[in-house]
């Protein structure tokens, strides 16, 4: 990996244990609304494949 990669990787992480540290709540608020996401975009994509399946 190229050492700006590995930079900004690195920024990245010290960013997320910035915000989770200085303001947990608000963290916890936005992986819980990503994880909706995810899941509700999975689900949605199953779902998609499954009526393809059953005709």
């Amino acid at each position: 990996m190229p050492p700006v990669k590995k930079i900004v990787m690195w920024l990245v992480v010290v960013f997320l244990l910035y915000a989770i540290l200085t303001s947990p709540q608000s963290a916890a608020d936005i992986f819980g609304s990503a994880w909706d996401v995810l899941s509700n975009g999975v689900r949605n994509i199953a779902e998609f494949f499954d009526s393809l399946l059953r005709g």
